[in-house]
């Protein structure tokens, strides 16, 4: 007998699963997760994939499953109606056939039953919300970069992702490529000695944008898209591409959006390095005029109960860092032991001495998860059941260290975290914002 994921509108608002309902329409086709785990791995079918989310990112993420010989996109969401149907003419034209449905309503998609996981690139503010959902109807989960907009959120998801047993890949793709890998094996293995600062560094964010209203565009569901986040009217600065990252009702700006990736290849060469109570502070800018109001640039020292020293900077990075490292450009970490450094960026991986990145890895005791494609190591564990590289416990330590910067950031001083009780030692006001209240309907 079938098994069904059905959930309505109603229930996900009201948090809970509506099991067996919302399948009339929709085609009653039988997918692996029908029949559980074990048939889940049949290497014989396909894993059929829904896209939430299909704007310019999700477009690229969509390229990824559409390039993927294990996979099929078969229905795509998104809130504004002509992405959405150019996505669907997209999916079609590759796969020579008719047959992407399309959705305005991420809850619809997930009605279906014969949709074994989704990924999720919507704005920001959405991220934590969609995932939840798609756990709870049982699907497994590829998630952009960052994961929420407060550490509540991420925790929700981790527990959720465990409770429902389900596949979840983090969009942090510079763990799937072999340079950034390399580099945290350098350090791990202390081949510069024993790591004792990392310095870490990403773009900043942008400035400007209108708050004048205008008329809603044809073809969007804007009450859709601001979903759990505050009602304003209309801009179209507000809801552009090129902006809504840099604004804090949907968005942590940059320090989240960008120094994820950069921070993630930092929480995955430290290792067990991040796992005491660490103290932040540091100092940063924020815009004055305009919709975008996230921090623009920031340098932030994190100081760790173990002796270790990690630096976080928005771009233009402190000038004796691009002194220092030569081949640097506006991202990237490195690790400084005493008997050097190893620096890492998309395209390059570089060390003083020099012949620290020649090592020969075959005689190290720590080799970290190989992954050639983040897209395709996702499919893969989603047929095997294995974890992914950049797994549910993973994504949110990494997340971690983004969002209490950005916490220390905005209350302009040091602030105490203790990763044991993901809390802040012995501060209200910090406390306060590790959770957002969300406009109704919407909650976790």
């Amino acid at each position: 007998m079938m098994r069904t994921h059905g959930m309505h509108r109603r229930s996900f608002l009201g948090g809970a699963i509506g099991a067996g309902a919302g399948l009339l329409g929709f085609p009653l086709v039988v997918s692996r997760s029908a029949f559980g785990s074990a048939a889940r791995a049949a290497p014989s079918d396909l894993v059929a994939v829904g896209c939430i989310g299909v704007g310019p990112r999700g477009r690229d993420v969509m390229e990824g499953f559409l390039g993927n010989k294990d996979a099929r996109i078969v229905a795509v969401c998104d809130v504004k109606a002509w992405v959405r149907d150019d996505a669907a003419r997209h999916v079609d034209q590759r796969y020579q056939s008719a047959g992407c449905a399309t959705y305005g309503d991420f809850r619809e998609l997930l009605e279906r039953a014969d949709i074994d996981a989704v990924s999720s690139a919507t704005c920001d503010h959405w991220h934590v919300l969609t995932a939840l959902a798609a756990a709870r109807s049982g699907k497994d989960v590829y998630l952009e970069k960052p994961m929420g907009l407060c550490m509540v959120e991420c925790i929700a998801l981790r527990e959720a992702m465990h409770r429902y047993g389900r596949v979840f890949q983090f969009g942090t793709q510079q763990r799937s490529e072999g340079h950034f890998r390399r580099a945290c094996e350098l350090a791990l293995n202390e081949r510069i000695g024993k790591v004792h600062t990392i310095n870490v560094w990403s773009p900043g964010s942008s400035r400007g944008g209108s708050f004048e209203p205008e008329p809603v565009p044809k073809g969007l569901d804007y009450e859709m898209w601001l979903g759990p986040a505050p009602y304003v009217p209309y801009t179209k600065d507000r809801c552009s591409n090129s902006l809504w990252w840099f604004i804090s009702d949907y968005a942590l700006g940059f320090i989240a959006g960008w120094g994820i990736h950069p921070m993630d290849i930092a929480s995955w060469g430290a290792g067990a390095g991040f796992d005491s109570a660490v103290s932040v502070e540091g100092k940063g800018e924020f815009p004055t005029e305009g919709v975008a109001d996230t921090a623009t640039n920031w340098f932030l020292t994190y100081k760790f109960a173990n002796g270790l020293t990690m630096h976080f900077a928005g771009d233009p990075r402190p000038a004796e860092w691009a002194a220092r490292y030569p081949t640097s450009t506006s991202h990237g970490t490195a690790f400084e032991g005493k008997d050097g450094w190893v620096h890492v960026h998309r395209g390059v991986l570089d060390s003083s001495p020099a012949e620290v990145v020649k090592a020969d890895r075959a005689s190290e005791k720590i080799k970290l998860y190989e992954s050639g494609n983040h897209v395709g190591n996702f499919v893969e564990c989603v047929r095997t059941r294995r974890r992914a590289v950049c797994d549910i416990d993973e994504a949110v330590r990494s997340e971690t260290f983004c969002q209490i910067g950005e916490i220390a950031l905005r209350l302009g001083r040091k602030v105490v975290w203790d990763p044991a009780t993901e809390c802040f030692l012995g501060d209200e006001a910090a406390n306060r914002m590790l959770s957002r209240a969300m406009r109704g309907p919407w909650k976790l």
